[in-house]
């Protein structure tokens, strides 16, 4: 675990070579294997805090080709190094960046999870869990990058898009993509959300909710939810999924948002009380079943 100041770089190695290269250059590294479980190349990550420079404030990661462009143009450096090397499934790309608009704050401490049970402890510590699976269609554990900032933040704004031509105005605008695509394991769009964060407590988002009927979309219209007008299941032969977030209402202000697609992390979250939508994003399809988490 990283502690204190401002994180300035991060790098991946996926041999001994590169880790004592990687060591003398002055990086330091989590001990958590990212192909635990898996097999392959023991593949680990290693961060840089130096002071002066400039701190990373968002990092994203890559397992499809056409999620790179977006990427690269929006100025996020790449880490060329294959999160899965040795191993099959996704080549898992990590990308970083050093951003100055209202919504970027900057990252002080990384933290890796390979158990579900882990994850409710560290969000409710204030902890912000990245959403790709560094071990996607690799086998193994489901394994979380996690980032803590500088100031408490919350999330201001949601949207989502269903191809990979907006990525980079995205990007630019300030907004994280939840690197999971909402129609994985079936044919379809690749649907993804998207987020941006504030430190105004006062612009955050108090609710999120999903529907899966008109029903429910009448239901959640009157209790003064907004839709965001994106059908998660776009593409495919299942129900129409829209996300809903509301303002309304000062109680508590959402810090953190989840797609869970590991089933034994469902129970984990449920049991820790975090808020839980109990609709299948991919509800009317064969394809993975993904909740909603946010706390």
């Amino acid at each position: 675990m990283a502690n204190g100041q401002q994180i300035t770089k991060l790098n991946v190695s996926t041999s001994k070579d590169e880790e004592e290269i990687l060591g003398a250059q002055g990086y330091q590294f989590i001990n958590v294997n990212l192909n635990q479980g898996a097999g392959g190349n023991q593949v680990l990550l290693w961060y840089k805090k130096e002071r002066g420079n400039r701190p990373v404030t968002r990092i994203q990661f890559s397992f499809k080709d056409n999620m790179k462009s977006g990427l690269a143009d929006a100025g996020y450096e790449l880490v060329n190094k294959d999160l899965n090397a040795g191993v099959r499934g996704n080549h898992i790309f990590l990308w970083y960046f050093y951003g100055s608009t209202e919504f970027d704050i900057p990252i002080v401490n990384l933290q890796l999870t390979a158990d579900a049970k882990e994850e409710p402890a560290l969000l409710q510590d204030g902890w912000e869990r990245l959403g790709c699976d560094l071990n996607r269609n690799a086998g193994g554990n489901f394994i979380y990058l996690w980032v803590k900032r500088e100031k408490l933040s919350y999330i201001c704004e949601i949207t989502a898009s269903v191809d990979f031509d907006s990525d980079k105005h995205l990007f630019e605008l300030g907004y994280t993509r939840v690197d999971e695509d909402t129609n994985r394991g079936v044919h379809g769009n690749n649907v993804f959300l998207w987020y941006r964060c504030t430190t105004d407590k006062h612009k955050a988002l108090t609710a999120l909710n999903i529907s899966t009927s008109l029903q429910e979309e009448a239901k959640l219209q009157a209790e003064g939810f907004k839709k965001l007008s994106v059908n998660l299941n776009k593409g495919t032969s299942g129900k129409d999924v829209y996300a809903w977030h509301k303002k309304e209402g000062r109680e508590s202000q959402i810090q953190a948002m989840l797609l869970l697609i590991n089933s034994k992390a469902w129970n984990e979250y449920q049991k820790a009380g975090i808020n839980f939508v109990e609709e299948n994003l991919n509800d009317g399809n064969n394809g993975w079943k993904i909740y909603l988490a946010y706390k």
